[in-house]
């Protein structure tokens, strides 16, 4: 009797340990932390087009009151009919694996509820060892002791996996019936609360005779818990599963724009790439999906890129927008995936495309220097035995700042670079925020150690076109979480040239496109910009990188092309014709769409640059004596002027003494001599001279008055 009563007493005691046990250690069991879902991040446009989903899990949360009553009474009468009954756990099913994990230290399997199947999910591992259904069970009524019915049915709706890599309701009703949840039909709710029992043999996308009868059984279930009636029950079972994927969106050409946006996302927002894939962001960028889907269209035609020695030539594209400095568009390489080398941000050999950044760009500043100053173009050898020389290997001695740079001439570049000072040119690259730790003349000829990305030289050329003004290229807009923003750009102006040199390099650069190196192709509307090549190291000819940059009044852009190894084997035969033909198609197609400038507008307080003045060659100059009643004897000078009225005609007498000037006209074809007597032999010659550059031109043939 003594034993009994020890005995009983201990069984209660035990009991009631126990159960304080299972009441109070749910809060060791739940994790706050676990309620917060992975969720996919959103890319956007800044009108608020969704361009791509970023997610480890596909997942989009949505509150219960989004969850129709029918969808939430699918799962409450397949998984757990008392749901709105229990205190988080069935006593009597539950009771049974509670004394296995205490008493028989056995391996359970036992049916839960949807609060167990919660804080199983988010909480515990599937592995089914001892223990592990207590801590369900203490979780379970932690839970129900601390949360409403309807939220532990809204967590339980937003976690279940429902096979395919899609995670929570909203997302299987995108991808079984491409609809938002709160369109769902009963049918369609049924046939969603019969998968996640087991997704892989309930797929209605894989096995739909398993997946209907599964659905009818939960239709069943509606019925005997009155949720529906039986005609209800009986039309709904007839139906077809309706399954409507949408057609998967393979969007190849917007990988590059991701992988910028990912690390924009970790650089400039401290947010890493695992948290942005489990976040659920939204992203809003400076993309134009129209833009980019043209550019890479354009990427995957062979015809532009069939310079190269071998197959695997590649390239890169970016295209800023002008007035804010955002990435409209970019290209890292023509079948570019994710995590692959990403050639927008590749330093590369610059070529000649630096010549209006590192040479004539920051003469103009100087104030020393205009578009037609003249510049030496000889063949010179300079320190360290440096002798530059133009691609054509002919000089004429001095040229303008406008043909020099027109006709890329490198001699010119060079000894313009010498008179500047290196130190003064590398403060410019300071402001831009580019690196340039090199200290040779052959910084005027793109011969760069470290090189320039695409990026960074769409940035500096964007100086010509913004009046002078710098910005740090951007993707990213702003990032929201939860409709929070948490993060956005921050633009600051740099002034890196003077409103009037941008406006004098824009007029330079448009006569490179149209009719200088930059001429190949066609493109109807304003466009500058320059071309580069790099001459390869080990084959004689060939060049190692090829380079356009430019811009119209709306986009700046830069196109790089080549190969990432460079050996014998892989050069490009091609010139910067193939880059400057392939970005004039990119702008053709947007201008389809867009409509873009016809021209340049030139800013307030900013003066015009002149056309050039071409010197026309004279050599038909002819001379007449005239006889007058009041002017007496003159000698008239005839010849043909050129249509440009701004050439001065400088007139010349030769004598014994050599020759003397008497005179000269503006834009005229005629001079009077009145400065000869009745029977005078003399003998004449006029040389053009250029008012813009002080350039004369050749003298004309002779003509002798007898």
């Amino acid at each position: 009797m003594k034993w009994a009563l020890i005995l009983g007493s201990g069984t209660i005691l035990l009991s009631i340990i126990g159960f304080s046990l299972i009441l109070l250690g749910g809060k060791w069991v739940v994790d706050d932390k676990g309620f917060v879902f992975s969720e996919a991040t959103v890319i956007q446009t800044e009108s608020g087009e969704e361009v791509a989903t970023l997610y480890s899990e596909n997942r989009t949360y949505v509150p219960i009151d989004q969850i129709p009553d029918y969808v939430q009474n699918a799962f409450i009468a397949i998984e757990d009919q008392r749901f709105y009954k229990h205190a988080g756990v069935d006593l009597i099913s539950v009771g049974r694996a509670v004394f296995r994990d205490l008493i028989a230290f056995e391996k359970v399997e036992g049916a839960s509820t949807i609060t167990q199947q919660l804080v199983k999910n988010l909480f515990l591992t599937n592995d089914k060892s001892w223990m592990r259904k207590t801590k369900e069970v203490m979780g379970a009524i932690y839970l129900e002791r601390n949360m409403s019915k309807n939220k532990i049915l809204e967590y339980y709706l937003n976690e279940i996996y429902f096979g395919h890599g899609v995670y929570g309701i909203q997302e299987a009703s995108r991808f079984y019936f491409n609809k938002n949840v709160q369109d769902l039909t009963v049918s369609e709710g049924a046939m969603l609360a019969a998968i996640p029992k087991s997704p892989t043999y309930f797929s209605p996308v894989n096995y739909p005779e398993n997946a209907t009868e599964r659905r009818n059984l939960v239709l069943a279930s509606m019925q005997e818990m009155d949720m529906i009636n039986a005609k209800e029950m009986t039309s709904l079972q007839g139906k077809t599963l309706g399954i409507e994927q949408g057609n998967p969106d393979k969007r190849p050409w917007i990988e590059t724009y991701v992988d910028l946006v990912l690390k924009e996302m970790e650089k400039k927002f401290h947010i890493s790439r695992s948290q942005v894939y489990r976040g659920g962001y939204t992203i809003v960028t400076g993309i134009d999906p129209d833009i980019q889907r043209i550019a890479y269209e354009r990427f995957q035609m062979e015809k532009y890129f069939k310079g190269g020695s071998t197959k695997g030539m590649e390239g890169a594209f970016v295209l800023l927008d002008q007035e804010t400095g955002a990435i409209t568009a970019a290209l890292g390489g023509r079948q570019f995936e994710r995590g692959d080398l990403n050639r927008v941000s590749v330093k590369r050999q610059p070529g000649s495309v630096i010549k209006p950044l590192a040479v004539y760009g920051p003469a103009l500043e100087t104030g020393n220097y205009t578009p037609y100053s003249l510049l030496v173009d000889e063949k010179r050898t300079y320190q360290e035995n440096y002798t530059p020389e133009n691609y054509s290997d002919t000089y004429e001695g001095k040229v303008t700042m406008y043909e020099a740079l027109v006709e890329s001439k490198n001699a010119p570049a060079v000894w313009l670079l010498n008179e500047i000072g290196i130190p003064y040119v590398k403060g410019y690259f300071n402001g831009l925020n580019i690196s340039l730790p090199d200290q040779q003349l052959a910084i005027a000829l793109g011969g760069l150690s470290r090189g320039m990305s695409p990026l960074e030289m769409a940035k500096a050329y964007r100086t010509f076109v913004h009046h002078g003004q710098a910005v740090e290229p951007y993707a990213i807009i702003q990032v929201k979480k939860d409709g929070e923003v948490v993060g956005k750009v921050e633009m600051q102006e740099n002034q890196i040239f003077e409103p009037q040199t941008a406006w004098n390099m824009t007029k330079m650069l448009q006569a490179v496109v149209g009719e200088g190196t930059g001429s190949k192709g066609e493109y109807s509307k304003a466009l500058a910009g320059k071309t580069g090549t790099t001459q390869h190291p080990s084959v004689s000819g060939m060049n190692k990188d090829i380079w356009f940059a430019g811009y119209t009044p709306e986009y700046v852009g830069a196109v790089w092309m080549g190969y990432d190894r460079t050996d014998k084997e892989h050069y490009v035969k091609s010139g910067s014709s193939a880059p400057t033909k392939l970005m004039k198609d990119i702008l053709t197609d947007i201008d389809q769409k867009r409509s873009l400038a016809d021209e340049f507008n030139r800013p307030d307080n900013v003066r015009e640059l002149p056309d050039p003045v071409r010197l026309p060659v004279v050599d038909d100059l002819q001379v007449d004596r005239r006889f007058g009643i009041f002017s007496g004897v003159t000698a008239e000078l005839t010849w043909t002027p050129s249509e440009d009225e701004r050439v001065i005609y400088r007139i010349y007498e030769k004598s014994g003494n050599g020759s003397a000037l008497i005179g000269e006209v503006e834009g005229k074809g005629t001079f009077e001599d009145e400065n000869i007597r009745m029977l005078e032999k003399k003998t004449y010659y006029i040389v053009p001279y250029n008012p813009l550059s002080k350039e004369r031109g050749q003298p004309s043939n002779e003509a002798v008055i007898d």
